[in-house]
């Protein structure tokens, strides 16, 4: 068996990107990719997302929001930003062979703008699946995506 590479995702809040991001990884790539998520901040899990993922069928309900300093013992094969602010406060990660940048949209922010604008729950829950099904594609292209294969990772 060869062994998984660790791969974090990481946003802002750790809330709704990453944590999908973790879901599909582990439901789509879980016998290559051994998936992590936190934040640069922690705001608690985002029920929307775990409602839009369990439609598709899959379950991050027992996740929780953590603190990416939770995660500093572990190394990693790559690190992933899927928000513009962890991008920018991403601090180094000594071990990790790739830092990468994989940009999503914010749903909660959008969701909030459609409903200032007098937006039904519907669709401001179809931001949550239009995220949540463009990280889908975008897992679905790993670990080729990386450059990287799982007999290459890290021991520790």
């Amino acid at each position: 068996m060869n062994p998984k590479l660790k791969i974090l995702f990481l946003c802002t809040g750790n809330s709704c990107r990453s944590q999908m991001a973790e879901g599909w990884t582990r439901a789509l790539k879980g016998d290559l990719i051994e998936a992590y998520s936190a934040g640069v901040e922690t705001h608690g899990l985002n029920q929307t997302a775990v409602e839009v993922m369990a439609e598709a069928g899959v379950d991050i309900s027992g996740h929780r929001s953590k603190h990416l300093d939770e995660l500093r013992a572990i190394s990693f094969d790559a690190i992933i930003t899927v928000c513009d602010h962890a991008r920018e406060a991403c601090p180094f990660f000594p071990g990790a062979k790739k830092m990468l940048h994989a940009g999503f949209a914010d749903p909660p922010a959008m969701a909030r703008d459609l409903a200032a604008q007098g937006a039904g729950v519907e669709e401001q829950r179809d931001c949550y699946r239009r995220v949540r099904d463009e990280i889908r594609a975008y897992v679905e292209t790993l670990p080729e995506a990386l450059g990287l294969h799982p007999q290459e990772h890290h021991t520790s």
